[in-house]
């Protein structure tokens, strides 16, 4: 059984040296990794929207070369790369073999997109910027403009989640 699961974000992690960290690595959840952060003084209980940050911290086992991942990391995110890593949590945790499949297909394909991408970069094709920094922009812009490829369920917009009160 396949417990940790390689991603790679959207837009991107950057760090405070400025460094991008993209690639990641997310395992399962265990039950004490959505029970334990309940107990934190800045959650107010099961509906509020940091226990969201503070279990991704939990699960999230790499984000580039940072191995010790906290809430701070996952609150820097991009609203693109934080909604990528919820949909990633979604269907590793509760999807179904189909699903996860598909995403492991579509993480494999985007992995070897980039890498090519970046190869291609690197071996003349200039796009007039010499630095990495002018690599790394010009990677993102190409890769926003391609179509979504179909994969895993995922959310369409950012939803709230009703309570048992709401229904």
């Amino acid at each position: 059984m396949q417990t940790e699961f390689a991603f790679r974000l959207p837009k991107g992690f950057v760090d405070s040296a400025g460094t991008l960290h993209v690639d990641g690595l997310m395992r399962l959840a265990t039950a004490r990794d959505e029970i334990e952060p309940l107990r934190d003084p800045r959650i107010a209980g099961p509906d509020d929207p940091y226990l969201t940050i503070a279990i991704l911290a939990r699960v999230i086992t790499r984000l580039g070369t940072i191995t010790d991942v906290t809430p701070q990391h996952v609150e820097a995110l991009f609203a693109a790369d934080l909604g990528h890593l919820q949909d990633l949590y979604g269907v590793v945790n509760f999807g179904d073999a189909a699903e996860i499949e598909a995403l492991q297909a579509e993480t494999a394909a985007r992995f070897a997109e980039d890498d090519a991408s970046r190869e291609a970069n690197s071996s003349g094709a200039s796009d007039g910027v010499d630095d990495d920094a002018g690599s790394v922009v010009s990677q993102v812009s190409e890769s926003e403009t391609k179509p979504p490829s179909p994969g895993p369920r995922v959310r369409s917009r950012i939803e709230e989640v009703s309570t048992r009160r709401d229904e």
